[in-house]
């Protein structure tokens, strides 16, 4: 594992707050001049520590207000059938989300719908049609409480 120091540290937690920060404003945040922040970043993008960029966007403000979390349990997890359900889970976009789990079930699925209806044709149309899918369990998620994409940067411990 890499071992980042304070300024990486510091740069990663920014930019996961606010991946529009000008290169000027980030290095002024971390203590730097904007070169040597330009070429940290540089190099966390090529290292693939930094992934890319996106927008956030409101599913409520889109019309998508319907959450579910899927359990998925499969025939069989020998041979090809995992590739087979992986390449097949990335052909719907309505599925945020796959999880592979240790535990009752092979996967889990955030599946993000309109409504109900929305989702009762995709389950019956293609999640239940998935390559060796045996079972689902459905579930409506109330409120989502918590939810981040942010990976906060612990301080390195000697």
């Amino acid at each position: 594992m890499r071992i980042f120091d304070s300024i990486d540290r510091r740069i990663l937690d920014e930019l996961q707050v606010n991946g529009r920060l000008s290169m000027v404003d980030l290095a002024n945040k971390v203590h730097l001049t904007k070169t040597p922040s330009s070429g940290r970043v540089k190099r966390l993008e090529k290292e693939g520590v930094i992934e890319g960029y996106y927008a956030k966007l409101n599913p409520l403000k889109l019309g998508l207000n319907h959450l579910m979390i899927v359990h998925v349990n499969l025939t069989k997890t020998v041979d090809n059938s995992l590739k087979d359900f992986h390449e097949a889970v990335n052909q719907i976009p309505e599925i945020e989300t796959c999880l592979m789990i240790a535990g009752p079930f092979d996967y889990m699925l955030k599946v993000r719908t309109r409504d109900i209806v929305h989702f009762r044709d995709l389950l019956g149309e293609k999640i239940s049609k998935l390559p060796n899918v045996m079972q689902t369990h459905s579930f409506a998620v109330m409120e989502t409480v918590r939810e981040s994409n942010v990976i906060k940067m612990q301080e390195e411990r000697s």
